[in-house]
């Protein structure tokens, strides 16, 4: 099982970035994928989760400014994330999470640093 996570970098305050979580190993179809983020102030937290029939749930931080979406012929998921604020600086991880079917319950990746400069 392998997701690996890619797109961060560095962007001034109200831009934009794209991250995406490429995945391996495992029936992606079976599997809602969500993004969490580790930030200097607030930990680990979750940021947003699109399930395998495209269903969307955001943090409250994320409503209205980013967008979760899933291409499952690429087994990929895409984080769109507009309007960033210094206050999402941190490490972005995506995880898988099983809906039906079997295999591994869940698994995450090693996460990509998304640095907002003010």
């Amino acid at each position: 099982v392998q997701l690996v996570e890619s797109g961060g970098g560095l962007v001034e305050s109200g831009g934009s970035l794209r991250l995406s979580c490429a995945t391996s190993g495992f029936t992606f179809r079976n599997y809602g994928i969500l993004w969490h983020r580790q930030t200097p102030g607030q930990g680990r937290e979750f940021v947003a989760e699109v399930g395998t029939s495209g269903q969307t749930d955001y943090a409250d931080f994320a409503q209205g400014r980013f967008t979760i979406s899933r291409d499952d012929a690429k087994k990929t998921v895409y984080l769109q994330m507009d309007s960033l604020k210094p206050e999402d600086t941190g490490i972005y991880i995506c995880a898988m999470n099983r809906e039906r079917g079997s295999g591994p319950r869940d698994s995450w990746g090693r996460g990509i640093t998304v640095t907002v400069s003010s």
